[in-house]
């Protein structure tokens, strides 16, 4: 999973705070360069983590039947099947010539002339965000926050009630909006799979349940929905949560496009980190079994120019 660069945290923090009312003191200060660091959550966010879509936890039933996917949602655009991606979370730049697809933070426009994807962390709270979230919207365990073992800045939403969702969506809707009054095509949720971090306090339904809400609002925006990552629970969150599409991290390397592919066809997008190739980016490329959406980012994401930057294309 990907998180925006410092400065976008900050931005993103200072909107928060204003939607909730609350006095965010001293948040650019909280907000550290880590936030560019490490792409992909070791493929643990799309891996094998967890099993098969379990129901941890005592889990709700109450997830709202699935939301039209695109190829249903007369207004709301499909992925453009097979058009070349960028992934641009590190920081927004011109996209190469040919690239058809961009993906950016929210806190970032989109980029001109091309299928935009909006970039919203809905299931944990972003690095500087923490204190703008009110306590009991947080996970909690002996009286303190829950966080993400792998992104200790990021505490995990609790979605365990109806009343928490609501109000947690009532946050992450004006959200995504803006994605779509700035004129993005779709939007991304990350951390769908944070119920497999909580010692079985979430469950796979509540993640559901809140998804499906997201979507809604989505749709109702006229943007399309996007999964991030989970491939164990792909199947479910598009018939039960209704996402249209998926943006994965090391599908290829992982060997679990497949999960993807199955559930959504051409509407997918694979981001795979020059620092995590089992063999030749090439050869992934040529892979049937790989999306023929297909990018190579350093794991930083750095925009183009930066020491570092990376990017190539299947062709």
């Amino acid at each position: 999973m990907r998180r925006p660069t410092s400065a976008g945290a900050a931005v993103a923090a200072f909107a928060l705070a204003a939607a909730l009312g609350v006095a965010l003191v001293g948040c650019a200060g909280q907000v550290t360069g880590g936030e560019t660091g490490g792409g992909s959550s070791g493929g643990g966010s799309s891996g094998g983590g967890s099993s098969g879509g379990g129901s941890s936890g005592g889990g709700s039933s109450d997830t709202a039947p699935a939301t039209p996917s695109t190829g249903d949602s007369g207004g709301i655009a499909p992925l453009p099947s097979g058009a070349q991606p960028d992934y641009q979370l590190g920081g927004a730049y011109d996209p190469a010539d040919g690239v058809g697809i961009v993906g950016r933070d929210r806190s970032d426009e989109p980029a001109d002339g091309v299928y935009s994807i909006c970039y919203v962390n809905g299931f944990q709270t972003q690095p500087g965000e923490l204190d703008a979230w009110p306590d009991d919207l947080l996970l909690q365990d002996a009286g303190e926050p829950v966080f993400d073992p792998d992104w200790p800045d990021e505490a995990l939403l609790d979605t365990s009630t109806g009343e928490h969702r609501e109000r947690i969506a009532e946050i992450v809707g004006p959200w995504i909006d803006g994605c779509a009054d700035a004129g993005f095509d779709a939007v991304e949720f990350d951390n769908l799979d944070s119920y497999t971090r909580s010692d079985d306090a979430l469950s796979l339904d509540d993640n559901l349940a809140l998804g499906a809400l997201f979507v809604a609002r989505a749709h109702s925006s006229g943007l399309a929905a996007g999964q991030k990552n989970a491939a164990e629970d792909a199947v479910a969150l598009r018939d039960r949560a209704g996402f249209d599409f998926a943006v994965v991290e090391e599908c290829a390397a992982y060997e679990e496009c497949g999960a993807y592919t199955a559930v959504y066809g051409d509407q997918v997008i694979d981001i795979e980190y020059t620092d995590g190739l089992p063999r030749p980016f090439a050869e992934m490329c040529a892979d049937p079994d790989s999306p023929a959406s297909m990018v190579l980012r350093d794991r930083d994401l750095q925009p183009g120019g930066a020491e570092g930057h990376v990017f190539e294309t299947c062709r």
